[in-house]
């Protein structure tokens, strides 16, 4: 076994273990599922240092790294292949940081704890498996396993509403995958495979367009096939009008798998486009561009207003990640090195900054037991420490010059602008709609005079500045120098530019 699959795969041994455990030894049990995250989050930090920056070839298995590539299903030509490139590494290890500061925040999980843990470790190696998988019908097993881990952390340790938000989110997430499923039934069976003859799953042969058949060329078929993928995919983004689930599930989930939903779950949506549907069907990638574009726009825009109307600070956040993801889908619209690359660095940079905010949205409601924003005033009185944490985590929310998110949307905004000038501009009203709320919200919340209910809150303690200093400082250091992310990712997504006519 491979370092890569090791990785991947760990977090099972530690679901399967914590279950070993006597009930009663809770300490033990966080102990287990603190290893077996660490451990993958080291894994993949010594695969970065050995990653090859200029490996290029998306469609080619040379242009992967740590590739694992065997036999599992030969009758049905089915794969055990994984790999990684400059557009999954970067969402892997971002899923390694931010599963095992997760776990951290999950310390305060009172009630069926083995239960808990164990399915949070399944739903890390569910994760990971999506990010490294080459083979399609992998890639949807890793899909589908994601989905009940999810489901039961929302459904049992969620808020009071939480039955509704699992089911709703079980709900949009099976539709988007049974699309999934019969977009992908279709090309194995209209894709050959030019190695071993017959049908193939292998992602790499559906990106050769000489390898589709007939029936697979026809306008009319390749469009239908890229709606069921891009809906699939855009459920989970999620992408207007598809949004309706995250608010009620980022609302009722425990804070830990905000931290997850928010921080990777929705990226997947935008990485599965970049994946699979742009260089298995480019050319419909760009018959729908402004489509996309148009959708993002919406996606800023909405979010951004939406937020600013919250009352709930948790939902706030999760309206602002609708209005973050849309800068997203534009930058993957314009098909520019620019626009590819920013999209890419605003997965990452978003998926830092949503973890803190959720993270601190957490700690407030751990001590007041509510999230309402008008019901608190003057914190940066009574906590100063997590006021200033707080302040970070907002400004670079709202893209502050020096911090990450400010590299991605500029890179977006560089990359768009040349294509769809008006969408663009459009779209930059975002930013200070997102502006107004971020700033308003501070004022509501850490300024002005101390509620007196809150003059004896206990200050954010070490535990939960353990599961934030890090994402702080490399919001930071990724604002101030990004090339160690751009260098990682820009090789494979210029090359995917030239796939798309």
């Amino acid at each position: 076994m491979g370092l890569l699959s090791f990785a991947t795969f760990l977090p099972i041994a530690g679901a399967l273990l914590i279950l070993a455990v006597p009930r009663k030894n809770l300490p033990l049990v966080r102990i287990i599922a603190a290893v077996f995250t660490f451990i993958p989050l080291v894994i993949t930090s010594y695969l970065w240092t050995q990653f090859d920056y200029t490996a290029a070839g998306i469609n080619t298995e040379s242009g992967f790294q740590f590739v694992e590539h065997l036999p599992w299903i030969p009758t049905y030509h089915i794969e055990y292949f994984i790999g990684v490139d400059g557009l999954s590494f970067p969402m892997v290890w971002l899923t390694t940081l931010l599963s095992f500061l997760a776990i951290f925040a999950s310390w305060n999980i009172d009630k069926a704890q083995k239960g808990y843990f164990s399915l949070f470790l399944l739903l890390v190696t569910g994760m990971m498996g999506v990010f490294v998988a080459l083979d399609f019908f992998l890639f949807y097993i890793f899909w589908e396993v994601m989905l009940l881990p999810m489901y039961f952390l929302i459904g049992v340790w969620g808020g009071p509403r939480r039955e509704y938000a699992a089911i709703k989110f079980f709900l949009y997430t099976l539709f988007g995958s049974v699309l999934m499923l019969v977009a992908m039934l279709a090309l194995y069976f209209n894709v050959g495979d030019p190695v071993n003859g017959g049908h193939t799953f292998n992602m790499l042969h559906m990106m050769n367009q000489s390898n589709h058949q007939p029936w697979l060329q026809v306008f009319n078929v390749r469009f239908w096939l890229y709606i069921a993928l891009f809906v699939g995919f855009a459920i989970k983004v999620p992408v207007f009008p598809f949004h309706t689930w995250l608010p009620d599930a980022h609302v009722e989930a425990p804070t830990a798998i905000s931290v997850i939903l928010a921080g990777i779950l929705l990226k997947m949506g935008t990485y599965g486009l970049m994946r699979i549907s742009y260089p298995i069907l480019p050319d419909m990638a760009r018959y729908t561009s402004y489509f996309l574009a148009t959708l993002g726009v919406i996606n800023i825009l909405y979010g951004a207003f939406v937020a600013m109307a919250q009352k709930d600070l948790k939902k706030l956040v999760a309206y602002s990640s609708i209005s973050h993801m849309g800068f997203v889908l534009l930058g993957m619209a314009v098909f520019t090195e620019a626009g590819m690359n920013g999209a890419m660095f605003q997965m990452f940079s978003h998926g830092m900054i949503t973890a803190m905010l959720f993270l601190l949205v957490g700690v407030i409601y751990d001590r007041a037991h509510h999230r309402q924003i008008d019901g608190f005033g003057g914190l940066g009185v009574s906590m100063p420490v997590y006021t200033g944490v707080a302040s970070l985590a907002f400004f670079a929310a709202l893209g502050l010059p020096g911090m990450s998110g400010f590299i991605a949307e500029a890179m977006v905004f560089i990359g768009a602008f040349p294509v769809y000038r008006t969408l663009t501009i459009i779209s930059a009203f975002g930013i200070i709609v997102t502006a107004g709320y971020i700033l308003w919200t501070v004022q509501r919340v850490f300024l002005g005079q101390l509620n007196p209910k809150y003059t004896e809150i206990a200050e954010i303690n070490g535990r939960e500045l353990f599961t934030l200093i890090p994402l702080g400082i490399l919001v930071v250091f990724f604002g101030v120098y990004p090339m160690p992310i751009l260098n990682l990712m820009k090789t494979s997504l210029n090359y995917l530019v030239t796939l798309i006519p």
